[in-house]
């Protein structure tokens, strides 16, 4: 379980299932393509020596690592109506690597990892797996876990959904490394806005519960095969919309071994 889809069963349990379970393909989009790109750019901008990261090498960076993503999903090239199109979202691109260039200076900074997997299995419980953006180590020893986001910051009191991400890393690294990150940071380069957090061990003991809150819901609805719509505003931005029998559509009927495979349970006969 990654902190995206518990998030996903939160959000909505057939959602999940349709992701997980079915793993039914969703069609890309722009703002995904444009994160996979930024991501990208923001990794290999810390190959370079520190006094080379600068923001015309971070936009040097954009079309490389284009050309990458599309010799890897050669799909995202359709999103584009013509050249215009394609300049006006690279350039869209270019802006949130100026945000991020008015928030750190990656001239001093040396992150121990990018893009750094991480995963550990609780006991009687699920494979808890996910991919760190970056992690700093200071001096002194203090772990700093980061985290990019090419969207806006939530609006204040709702950082709860955000942070879940950010604990869920922390709890990872703790149970895997024995050592509590000093702190969670999430940059938001829609708007510019840090948040920050410093977890507790205490704080950890009731994550893991939450975790395995989760994952028991996750394993009764597909005991149950009840893997009932949650609606919300989201539902406008969901790729299985026309499937949904809260707007009129029929599910396809799923597969007892998926949901075993991914449930670790079967749905009752």
């Amino acid at each position: 379980m990654s902190p995206s889809r518990a998030n996903d069963f939160l959000q909505c349990p057939l959602m999940f299932r349709f992701r997980v379970v079915d793993r039914l393909p969703e069609p890309p989009s722009t703002a995904a393509a444009r994160g996979t790109l930024v991501h990208a750019v923001l990794e290999h901008l810390f190959e370079l020596p520190a006094v080379e990261r600068t923001l015309a090498a971070a936009h040097g960076l954009v079309p490389e690592q284009w050309e990458r993503l599309l010799e890897r999903d050669p799909g995202v090239g359709e999103l584009f109506d013509g050249p215009a199109a394609l300049t006006e979202w690279l350039a869209s691109a270019e802006a949130l690597l100026e945000t991020y260039f008015s928030l750190e200076d990656p001239t001093r900074l040396e992150p121990r990892e990018r893009e750094l997997v991480v995963r550990t299995e609780l006991d009687d419980g699920p494979q808890l797996r996910g991919i760190v953006d970056r992690v700093d180590v200071a001096p002194n020893g203090w772990v700093r876990v980061v985290d990019y986001k090419t969207g806006r910051s939530p609006r204040p009191g709702f950082e709860s959904s955000a942070l879940f991400q950010m604990r869920f890393y922390a709890f990872v690294i703790w149970r895997t490394r024995g050592v509590l990150p000093k702190r969670l940071q999430l940059e938001y380069l829609g708007d510019g806005v840090v948040v920050q957090h410093e977890p507790s061990e205490p704080e950890m003991a009731t994550f893991e519960a939450r975790i395995r809150s989760i994952w028991a819901g996750i394993q009764e609805a597909a005991r149950a095969g009840d893997w009932r719509p949650r609606t919300s505003k989201l539902c406008d931005w969901c790729s299985f919309r026309e499937l949904c029998p809260a707007f009129g559509g029929t599910p396809p009927l799923a597969s007892p071994d998926d949901v075993e495979r991914a449930t670790g349970v079967r749905p009752a006969a």
